[in-house]
């Protein structure tokens, strides 16, 4: 936990900056995790000890997790989730196109990014690069692309009714003429052939750094908050925490959530119940212990929601307006988009009550279906009381989000508490 909240605005900063994919996401929490004091384990091998301060890592998701020595009668499973992946584009196979002179990356939408922010901004190109031999090489450049918009002169119905085709107008420009291909820049920059490239896992992204903004500089304006921002704030929470008594906390950071977390290191896979099931194990329970555990455990399922849009309050309810710096968000919906049931409503607030952090409630206004959650998959794979929040942004799916400054640290806060005992 930081200080303050300029300190963790800071952090998060740098955060944001260095992640510009769920695998560099993974791949920094696990730095930051080791310099924590945790002990990275292999999940292909047997656990030989799982107390104190474990993690493992699988592509672009990590599991953590703070055990006592010993467990109690009572002992339950504190878990946090959150998710590493952000929406926007993906690049596809084939390293540039040509169109009309032009040299292009060619890109597939990945999750639901708002198309027209991402138009005129300087791009990035980050992710993996897999060798034949099943070598992994992070890669990360500087601005090299760009989705150009149509000029007004062009168009001049560009401000009453703006359409972009998926596929015609989200092809960034690289160059005129490429002396050389993607993919040899690409493996140049981690000291490889390209030749001995035999895939890759490839995004584009805004290099625009994170800056703090507004007249009271009050507010937060950075890519990829959701759902960098929970994860960010439960590693905070999680890298000073103390070993608790008798329970296990446990911080689930999932990949793939943005296109609906049925993956190997999503929350619909397999992931976290192994971890669960094998550290119980690992204290000698027996399956029906093991399943008893998992039954007294709960889950706080930490992703970014909605406060009130000045500009549009009428898409919000009309009684639950939410504001930025006002604290996190408890988020209810009937139809159990999320999780949140009185249960779990309560343990939230309990957790939000001992750390002495603000809460708002956010439900969707009737006529606007909100989205979903790792929540409700995560309730449904484990049976295990589930609560959803998360901090309220304005422009959520945008490639540039806004959120108060005060409530990463108010989110990373109440996860302390709530993995703390309350």
């Amino acid at each position: 936990m930081f200080d303050s909240a300029q300190q963790h605005i800071d952090d998060l900063a740098d955060f944001v900056s260095a992640s510009p994919t769920s695998y560099h996401a993974a791949d920094l929490l696990a730095v930051r995790l080791r310099q924590a004091g945790f002990d990275q384990v292999d999940p292909k091998q047997p656990l030989s000890d799982v107390t104190g301060r474990k993690f493992l890592i699988r592509d672009g998701a990590v599991v953590a997790w703070v055990a006592p020595a010993e467990l109690s009668a009572d002992s339950a499973f504190r878990v946090v989730g959150t998710h590493t992946d952000s929406p926007g584009f993906k690049v596809k196979p084939g390293s540039n196109i040509n169109s009309v002179g032009w040299s292009q990356l060619p890109v597939e939408v990945y999750g639901g990014p708002l198309l027209n922010s991402w138009l005129d901004r300087d791009l990035g190109v980050a992710g993996r690069l897999v060798t034949l031999d099943g070598t992994v090489h992070l890669v990360k450049t500087g601005p090299i692309a760009r989705i150009p918009q149509l000029a007004i002169h062009l168009d001049r119905t560009a401000n009453d009714a703006l359409k972009l085709d998926k596929q015609a107008n989200t092809q960034p420009i690289l160059a005129i003429e490429m002396r050389q291909g993607l993919m040899e820049h690409l493996a140049s920059l981690v000291g490889i052939e390209a030749d001995d490239v035999a895939y890759h896992d490839l995004f584009v992204f805004d290099t625009q750094r994170p800056a703090v903004i507004g007249v009271e500089r009050e507010f937060f304006a950075s890519a990829r908050l959701d759902n960098l921002l929970s994860t960010h704030a439960a590693l905070a929470a999680v890298e000073k925490l103390d070993v608790p008594e008798s329970d296990v906390a446990v911080f689930a950071a999932f990949d793939h959530e943005e296109v609906g977390s049925a993956t190997t290191t999503g929350a619909g896979g397999p992931l976290l119940q192994d971890a669960l099931e094998r550290i119980a194990v690992g204290y000698g329970l027996s399956f029906d212990q093991t399943k008893a555990m998992i039954a007294r455990s709960s889950c706080i399922s930490a992703d970014c929601g909605h406060v009130v849009h000045p500009g549009y309050p009428n898409h919000h309810d009309p009684v639950n307006k939410p504001l930025p710096n006002k604290g996190p968000l408890l988020k209810i919906n009937a139809n159990q988009r999320y999780a949140t049931d009185g249960v779990g409503a309560a343990l939230w607030m309990r957790a939000c009550e001992q750390a002495g952090v603000p809460t708002q409630a956010f439900v969707s206004n009737n006529a606007m279906p909100c989205g979903s959650t790792i929540g409700p998959i995560t309730a449904t794979r484990l049976g295990i009381t589930t609560v959803d929040v998360g901090a309220g942004l304005l422009s959520m799916h945008s490639a540039r989000e806004l959120c108060g400054v005060e409530d990463p640290h108010y989110l990373a806060a109440a996860m302390a508490a709530y993995w703390s005992g309350a």
